[in-house]
């Protein structure tokens, strides 16, 4: 089935309604529908505007709060421990790296644990919040969902969630640096758009309930009870390691939950939990070294002759320019997938029906 083609000025204006309709303040919904849109502008659909149904359905199984404020529970002044309140991931977070930005600005540091928000989404946004502060920012950030998804390596079962490691770095002559991936092999979320569009995932990503290797995503959903399948870690003991930093220093340290039998009571939820370190690379030393120091590295890295992933990529990629590729081709247009598409209209309905209104179906924005 083909994607739908919906405007994006249209597709963000439908997210603010849908959550505006389900209660949210205006700027909670505006705040979650820049940063849903700005995923799938950035290329990654698998935190965009798909996640907007398990949202409705975690707000209507009383699990996510609406219009929460940010709790400081820990103060230390540069070290300060942030309670979510399990509000809405991208509304709560917003406020975190606000007070953390401030405090590091203060004093050229914070080390800021956040702990239980509802989903966050892509955490690069987040570092592109502290970018646009000109600060560095790095995160480790765990994730808590009922069943868990990635097998750790040397298993055959899933034990945790995807937990990603991000890093923001802002250049003054230069587009930032923006490292963010998740520590399985895949994102769940794309595993869950490559199940909407009935394709396969790359080879070394999934292992069914048996244990093993399979390419079809079905495995993560079907039986919709399960028992299901597990992703794997990236590039084996390497991703598995740095998996369990992200859960401990992100969850643990944090005061947040880890992924174990007696936190997983959610139906629908997704808890994040994140450790985050921003710091003003001016307080450092020379802004004016580093400038130099930065722009000739990354002349020297793009200068190695092109392979022939090279070649098809037209040339060496820094971390981030993927992401800027994307908002360029999808700037007016938005593709939505067809499974997508019949839980964002579903979601739509089940708001009206609860609380009296909605936006309507989604599809009906589509372009012919």
């Amino acid at each position: 089935m083909a994607d739908f083609m919906i405007p994006t000025d249209g597709l963000n204006r439908w997210i603010v309604e849908l959550f505006t309709a389900a209660g949210s303040s205006e700027r909670e919904a505006r705040l979650t529908a820049d940063h849903l849109v700005g995923a799938n502008l950035a290329g990654h659909d698998s935190h965009g505007v798909g996640m907007a149904p398990r949202y409705v359905n975690s707000l209507l199984a009383d699990e996510l709060k609406l219009n929460q404020t940010v709790k400081i529970v820990q103060d230390c002044g540069s070290l300060i421990a942030i309670d979510g309140m399990r509000g809405m991931g991208q509304s709560v977070s917003y406020q975190a790296m606000e007070i953390a930005i401030e405090r590091a600005r203060a004093s050229g540091v914070c080390v800021m644990g956040l702990r239980n928000s509802h989903h966050l989404g892509r955490v690069g946004h987040w570092a592109e919040q502290a970018i646009a502060a000109n600060m560095v920012s790095i995160h480790f950030t765990n994730a808590v969902s009922n069943p868990p998804m990635v097998s750790p390596w040397g298993g055959s079962q899933a034990r945790y969630i995807t937990n990603p490691f991000t890093v923001g770095i802002p250049r003054a002559d230069g587009e930032p640096i923006v490292l963010d991936f998740a520590t399985s092999a895949i994102a769940h979320g794309k595993v869950r758009v490559a199940y909407n569009k009935k394709v396969q995932v790359p080879p070394n990503s999934l292992i069914d309930v048996e244990g093993n290797a399979t390419v079809e995503p079905r495995v993560m959903f079907e039986p919709p009870e399960g028992p299901h399948g597990a992703l794997l870690p990236f590039a084996a003991h390497k991703g598995y390691a740095l998996a369990m930093v992200c859960e401990l220093l992100g969850a643990a340290l944090t005061g947040g939950e880890t992924t174990q039998p007696a936190n997983l009571t959610m139906k629908h939820a997704i808890w994040n939990n994140m450790l985050v370190i921003v710091f003003d690379p001016s307080r450092i030393g020379s802004a004016e070294r580093f400038e130099q120091e930065a722009r000739s590295f990354v002349e020297w890295v793009r200068s190695a002759r092109l392979s022939q992933v090279g070649e098809e990529l037209g040339g060496i990629l820094m971390p981030g320019d993927p992401e800027r590729i994307s908002r360029a081709k999808r700037e007016k247009t938005l593709p939505i997938d067809g499974g997508t598409m019949a839980q964002m209209d579903a979601a739509a309905a089940a708001v009206a029906e609860r609380f009296g209104k909605s936006p309507g179906a989604l599809s009906a924005l589509a372009l012919d």
